[in-house]
């Protein structure tokens, strides 16, 4: 006895036996002389395990075109358990129009020594994810967080000291004295750094989501690195999906609690905002896709009872969820408690040079972050996009960690420049400096697609470009939230530690 899918049924050997027949029409044939000449190829489960297997092919002068009709599948069994499957393509038969193709199959059982556990370690690519291209990769990006911690604790501390002593000499001025000295630096906005930011509702809801994208993130990994996800399909999603319901909370928490700090009042609206905005981008790019792929009758079409289901956790699990975190973060942080006083009176930016103006930062806010992650980049998207099964999950811990101090160093010193330059719009200017990495790493998917895979078509164009677009706002808003997060508590630090009358 064998258990397949927790159903126990008798071990026999199927012997050859018809389970189709094509009736080989001359659309039928260009059809499959098409899917021949462009290799395609199929991919099967069973209790699974993947296997693969090609259509079929041409002759040496490309005329004839055949098709394989015969699939033999060898099960190899372990106890009750199921731990090996092989595939063989025969009965090679030419496609000829108007003519009957029987399809046909077989199934033989063995036994197997190869332990349940164990059964996808034929499939792991150690020579692939274990590189020492990847090991130096992540050795580099290591290397590049020492070097860029230590350049900037020693610049920003020597120059703060700076600061600080010339800060100190001019409180010891009398009045006339310290108003026709030369003053200059960020701390002449002090009393504009703390205002508000433009639109704080958009603002806050950027937040809360990138914090709960990091949450999930976190999670995610550490779950993958103790459960060893990838033996069951859609478990990494189904995992996802659940955290990210679970951590809703997280997403009303801080959201809310800046939102109220920055005086917003419309905390309701900010909570709705907040609780459907990565849903909504996730949700609106899915259907869009499913469009096409119900056009095209593929079998990535998503059913109509999983949209319904999404739509229920979105109401029934996350509103609710974020309702309690945006009660919290209002009540618990979020009375505004800045070390200086805003001016009622907005001071006016002088002027300043072309590169210290928040655009350029912005643009090249995301160049060390997306230089940390580049590689990696590549394994995730040749697990995703060309069918590797990613294992290596160590290694995503090491380059979020890694990813996560050098945006946070990165920023800090951008908003440092900034606030030096007497310019205060420094949070949009952090947050969206940290977001352009997702720039570029939508900007590399391009090269990726056109340099590292074939796909073609309207459906296959559509489905890359719509989840990698998903996929990169997501990493930005993440990448933005933790900006904003380190430079705010740097901000907070520097103007505690300065008497400011």
């Amino acid at each position: 006895m064998v258990l397949v899918s927790g159903v126990s049924t008798q071990i026999d050997d199927v012997m050859p036996a018809t389970y189709c027949e094509i009736d080989l029409d001359k659309e039928k044939r260009d059809a499959f002389v098409y899917a021949i000449k462009n290799h395609y190829w199929y991919q099967m489960y069973i209790d699974d395990l993947p296997i693969w297997g090609i259509v079929g092919e041409a002759d040496e002068n490309g005329e004839d075109y055949y098709l394989w009709t015969y699939k033999k599948l060898e099960i190899g069994f372990n106890g009750n358990r199921i731990v090996d499957v092989n595939l063989t393509s025969e009965g090679k038969v030419k496609l000829v129009p108007n003519t009957k193709i029987q399809m046909s199959y077989s199934v033989k059982w063995k036994k197997s020594d190869v332990k349940f556990e164990d059964r996808f370690d034929k499939y792991l690519d150690p020579s692939f994810f274990q590189h020492r291209i990847h090991w130096f990769s992540i050795f580099n990006s290591f290397m590049m967080v020492i070097f860029l911690v230590g350049l900037v604790s020693m610049i920003l501390m020597r120059t703060l000291r700076k600061d600080y002593a010339r800060y100190s000499k001019e409180e010891e001025m009398d009045d006339m004295d310290r108003d026709l000295g030369d003053e200059y630096g960020w701390k002449q906005v002090h009393g504009d750094v703390f205002r508000p930011s433009s639109h704080p509702l958009i603002f806050s809801s950027l937040i809360g989501s990138g914090c709960q994208i990091f949450a999930v993130s976190l999670i995610v990994i550490i779950v993958a690195m103790i459960e060893d996800l990838y033996t069951e399909r859609g478990s990494m999603l189904s995992t996802a999906i659940f955290v990210y319901a679970a951590t809703s909370p997280v997403n009303g928490y801080f959201g809310g609690s800046l939102y109220a700090r920055q005086g917003g009042r419309r905390w309701i609206k900010q909570m709705f905002i907040g609780a459907f905005l990565i849903p909504a981008m996730v949700c609106g790019t899915a259907f869009f896709i499913n469009f096409i792929a119900i056009y095209y009758h593929a079998s990535r079409a998503i059913p109509f009872g999983t949209m319904v289901a999404v739509c229920c956790i979105c109401f029934f699990v996350i509103l609710p969820l974020n309702l309690v975190g945006t009660i919290l973060g209002r009540n618990l942080s979020g009375q505004p408690n800045f070390p200086c006083r805003v001016n009622a009176v907005p001071r006016p930016i002088p002027e300043k040079k072309w590169f210290m103006e928040p655009a350029v930062i912005v643009c090249l806010g995301g160049i060390l972050p997306f230089g940390s992650i580049f590689i990696e980049m590549y394994f995730i998207f040749t697990s995703f996009w060309a069918y590797k099964i990613y294992y290596v999950y160590g290694f995503m811990m090491l380059v979020l960690v890694i990813l996560c101090i050098v945006t946070v160093c990165v920023t800090i010193v951008c908003t440092y420049f900034l606030l030096n330059a007497e310019d205060y719009r420094w949070q949009w200017t952090s947050f969206l400096s940290a977001a352009s990495t997702a720039i570029y790493v939508y900007m590399y998917s391009f090269y990726y697609y056109f340099f590292k895979t074939k796909m073609y078509g309207l459906f296959q164009t559509s489905f890359y470009f719509g989840y990698m677009a998903v996929f990169s706002t997501a990493l930005g808003i993440m990448c933005g939230a933790i900006g904003y997060m380190g430079t705010s508590a740097f901000v907070r630090k520097i103007y505690t530690n300065v008497k400011i009358d």
